[in-house]
Parts: structure tokens; C-alpha cells; sequence
């Protein structure tokens, strides 16, 4: 609750000396909070029920929102369809932690089913990217199962996210191969990378408090000079960077953090620990690319799949695996 009330803060200090729009980072605070509350109490409750619930209307929410559901030449193939691509990740996720949870070997392989359609759905809808982190999601979980030390697990996607992100900075500032580059700019559109290099700009103008909240939109010249692209960069990091400086980023590394660090600390089974991290990890990788964390229902699930991983069952033992003990952490 700290760091998600210095989140909200500082997104008010920023505004306050900048300019600006903080509504929309209080609104994810807002989420994420109310999404982790809601996670730890039905997953206490409904152990099995709960994410298995969360994975079908995440599935729900993916196929019929228009939002996620509504493309741009611009910003193909994440941007908005980042967002579904991210609830279709968190929905894989929550069926693979549902069926470990399990306690009939029949319900734990429907869940898996239900993971393996999730995959296929992102690959009906057209989308390459959920389709991958569908896929990674599902074979983490089923590797989870032979890794019994938790914490070792848990820092290589610490680490897999720490890469993506010094790439996409790497990408932004111009530093990479020029091979390297023209090959990832095909894959992130040009227009992409000309928004990276205004936010980048932006942090140079002010790296401690930014421009302001939502304003990354008035400043850049590429979203100026486009008629049809929103006023977002595309990157969570740095948009962050850009409307709040260098601490905005910092917290956001913080949550994180905090999330894995509270998934090492859980008496839940370290499958489930596993599953639950390779979701948001897939998650965080496509908000470094795109826009998913401004949508909230990306937001609300994320904290509903990380309170349900993290909430201690109401019963005894868990159902379907037994309480890892300390040192498996």
C-alpha cells in the first residue's frame, strides 16, 4: 500500500509542478489495488473457482471489448491490441494456476485445455504477440513443475524483464546495431520508435518530475504530425520517464518488484508461484511495448492474478499440491 500510495502521490506532486492529467495513473493505482484485494479474498475462498472464473472473463473481455478489440495501422501489432494480447497472457495465466490448484488430475487437464484455447483464441484474433505469451505462459507452468527452488525462477524473470526494457531504452536512445535496429523497427513500426525518441527527449528536457501526467501528447512532434495515432509513446517505461521523470520509472520497477518479491514469500505451491510470475512478467514485457497498462481492465488483472496467487486457501493444505516449505523458495 506504500508504494502504491507513492505512486498516486507522485503522479499528484507532477501535476501539481508541471501540469497535467494524473486521473489516469490514480485510476490503475486505483485498479491495481482493488484487483489484488479482491484476488487474495477469493483466492482464499475459491481456490480452484476464483482464477478459473478470472481466466474465462478474461477471455470474454478480450473477444468482445471493443477497446482491445479496435486496431490501428499505426501502432500494429500491439498498441491496443497490446491490451488484448495482455488479457489473453493473464487469462493463460490464471488457468494454469487454477489447474495446479486443482485436486482432480481430470478438472487440473480441462484447465489446461482451457489455457491451450486461450493461445488459440489469441491466435483467431490475429494476434502474434498473445499467441507467444500464451505459449511461454503454459510452458513455464508446465516447467514449474521441475524447478524447486522458487527463487531462482522468480530472478531469471526479474531479469527477462529487466532486458526488455533496457532494450526498448537502448532502441529509443539509437544505440544498437544497425542491423539489429532495422530489424526490431520493422517489427515495432517506425512510428513507434519516433514516439520512443520524443519521450526520450522529453526525459533529457527534465529527468527528475518530467513533463507532467497525460501531456505526453501536447509535447511530441510526432503525435502532432499524425492524424490518427493517440497520445500515448507505446511504452509504459517510458512514458512514465517522459510525463514523470526518472522516480515514475523507479516506482514502477518498485511495484514490480514488490509483486515477485511477495510470490517468493507465499506459502502457495511454487507452480503456482511460478505460473502467476510468468504472466505478469509477459505482461510487463508488452506494456515495454506498447500501451496495456492504460487500460483498466488490464490493470484490475494483473492485481486480481497476483492477489489470487499470493491469498493462503482457507482449508489446511492446498488443494493439489502441498505447501512448499522454506527452502524451496
Amino acid at each position: 500500500m506504500l508504494l502504491l500510495g507513492a505512486c498516486a502521490a507522485w503522479s499528484l506532486i507532477t501535476a501539481t509542478a508541471r501540469g497535467g492529467r494524473p486521473e489516469g495513473v490514480l485510476l490503475a493505482v486505483l485498479a491495481v489495488a482493488a484487483g489484488y484485494a479482491a484476488g487474495r479474498i477469493c483466492g482464499a475462498l475459491l481456490p480452484v473457482v476464483a482464477p478459473s472464473a478470472a481466466a474465462l472473463a478474461g477471455v470474454g473481455l478480450a473477444v468482445t471489448a471493443p477497446d482491445t478489440m479496435a486496431g490501428s495501422p499505426l501502432i500494429s501489432p500491439l498498441g491496443h491490441t497490446g491490451a488484448t494480447s495482455a488479457l489473453l497472457a493473464l487469462s493463460a495465466g490464471a488457468a494454469c494456476c487454477a489447474a495446479w490448484a486443482a485436486r482432480s488430475s481430470g478438472l487440473r487437464a480441462a484447465l489446461r485445455l482451457l489455457a491451450c484455447g486461450t493461445a488459440v483464441t489469441a491466435a483467431v484474433l490475429g494476434s502474434i504477440t498473445g499467441f507467444a505469451a500464451c505459449a511461454g505462459v503454459l510452458l513455464c507452468s508446465l516447467a514449474a513443475a521441475r524447478m524447486p527452488h522458487r527463487g531462482l525462477g522468480l530472478a531469471g524473470l526479474a531479469l527477462g524483464t529487466a532486458l526488455v526494457t533496457a532494450t526498448v531504452w537502448a532502441i529509443a536512445e539509437d544505440v544498437l546495431p544497425a542491423g539489429l535496429t532495422d530489424s526490431l523497427e520493422g517489427q515495432l513500426t517506425p512510428h513507434r520508435i519516433l514516439l520512443w525518441h520524443d519521450a526520450l527527449g522529453l526525459v533529457r528536457d527534465d529527468p527528475l518530475l518530467g513533463a507532467g501526467p497525460g501531456r505526453f501528447g501536447e509535447l511530441s512532434p510526432t503525435v502532432a504530425q499524425s492524424l490518427t495515432a493517440d497520445d500515448k509513446p507505446h511504452s509504459a517505461p517510458l512514458q512514465l520517464a517522459a510525463e514523470q521523470g526518472l522516480v515514475g520509472v523507479a516506482l514502477l520497477a518498485a511495484v514490480f518488484g514488490w509483486i515477485l518479491y511477495v510470490l517468493w514469500r507465499t506459502p502457495r505451491a511454487t507452480p503456482i508461484v511460478l505460473t502467476a510470475g510468468a504472466a505478469l512478467t509477459a505482461l510487463a514485457a508488452i506494456a515495454a511495448v506498447g500501451n496495456a497498462l492504460s487500460f483498466t481492465t488490464v490493470t484490475a488483472g494483473a492485481g486480481l492474478l497476483a492477489g489470487m496467487a499470493t491469498a493462503r486457501p482457507l482449508t489446511e493444505t492446498e488443494e493439489g499440491a502441498e505447501v512448499p516449505d522454506l527452502d524451496d523458495r
